[in-house]
């Protein structure tokens, strides 16, 4: 993809980071790039871009999103692929998703190509501090964030955009193990389930240090009024295999529209295999692990990309799945995936967008 020229104003830094860094060792989350991309909606439009040296910010404490939560943000990556080159995976579907949310949200909407091309021009300052491994990858966070002083509740007349990145590894090294809630609920019908609303992670925090206590990795969220229905996990979709069927929950506006998911359809259905979309009762899948006809049970993400789960529990009943094989859909699929963004199969989608 060629970059668009944006007017940005970019201030170098003096003091990089990356000789301090150990790529053999690169925790999720916690070791951030050197620049970041800045910009401000003021008067009804977009405007003062930047790239400046990654730093805190001085907000108001008044600042209308830290007390209402007016906030989304974007989650993806980018890879080096086996020429050298720094490839981005679906990022225009990151930026529609991006605006979904913004809408959901009541905040503004930003051009789809200014969202990609201003990802891209930060990649073209810190392209070294994309990971040579193939196995890793430079982890992409967009967001926004009202600015008003004011702690009336309305929505804001300003916000800002952001973007700063960060080299990670592995989100989860081993198959997860997993808990169906039936107490808790992470989103509601006609509520912001489908948004990534910072407020939806938050309000899972809790259900989920309480899974944790109990050796819980991931919540398994079901519907808000009967708890009857298979919705997603805390950080990823959820996909099952069932009697050789893809078998995962329709989305909605409580379940996240997921990319990784949606690209995992895409292939299966290439592969000709049979996908159901639909409705999946906790019933359904307590007989089909009973009755073995449930082989196959993962989650798909942009953290996480493809993470088999390895055991599902419901009120103390825990159940194992089989462990991956070469031959199962989600080992096939991550391998494909992983192999696609590095540019080691052909891109027949049309999915990855170079940075020249």
């Amino acid at each position: 993809m060629k970059i668009e020229t944006l007017q940005t104003n970019i201030q170098l830094t003096k003091n990089s980071r990356l000789p301090q860094v150990n790529w053999n060792k690169l925790p999720f989350g916690r070791l951030f790039s050197d620049h970041m991309f800045t910009m401000d909606y003021k008067n009804g439009k977009w405007s003062n871009m930047s790239i400046v040296p990654y730093g805190n910010i001085s907000l108001s404490p008044a600042n209308s999103a830290l007390h209402y939560g007016q906030s989304c943000f974007e989650g993806m990556k980018a890879h080096r692929n086996i020429n050298g080159d720094i490839a981005l995976f679906r990022p225009f579907e990151n930026a529609k998703r991006f605006n979904q949310s913004n809408k959901r949200m009541c905040m503004p909407e930003i051009d789809e190509e200014l969202f990609v091309n201003a990802i891209m021009e930060l990649l073209a300052i810190d392209h070294q501090w994309v990971p040579e491994n193939l196995n890793h990858s430079l982890y992409i966070r967009p967001f926004i964030f009202a600015t008003d002083p004011y702690i009336g509740i309305k929505p804001s007349e300003n916000y800002k955009f952001m973007i700063f990145t960060c080299p990670v590894g592995a989100y989860y090294s081993d198959p997860v193990s997993v808990k169906i809630e039936t107490n808790f609920s992470r989103a509601v019908q006609g509520g912001t389930g489908s948004a990534k609303a910072a407020g939806n992670y938050a309000a899972a925090l809790y259900p989920a240090m309480l899974a944790a206590e109990e050796g819980f990795r991931q919540l398994i969220w079901t519907d808000a009024i009967e708890h009857k229905y298979i919705e997603e996990a805390g950080t990823m979709n959820v996909i099952f295999i069932i009697n050789n069927v893809l078998v995962t929950p329709i989305s909605g506006d409580t379940i996240l529209n997921g990319i990784t998911k949606k690209s995992v359809l895409e292939i299966a259905k290439d592969w000709g295999i049979e996908i159901q979309e639909r409705k999946i009762e906790v019933e359904e899948i307590l007989n089909a692990l009973k009755s073995g006809s449930l082989t196959e049970a993962f989650g798909a993400g942009t953290a996480a990309t493809i993470a088999p789960i390895s055991n599902i529990s419901l009120n103390g009943d825990n159940f194992i799945i089989p462990e991956s094989r070469s031959d199962h859909f989600h080992v096939k699929v991550l391998d494909y995936l992983s192999k696609y963004k590095r540019g080691e199969v052909q891109d027949k989608f049309n999915w990855l967008e170079v940075l020249n």
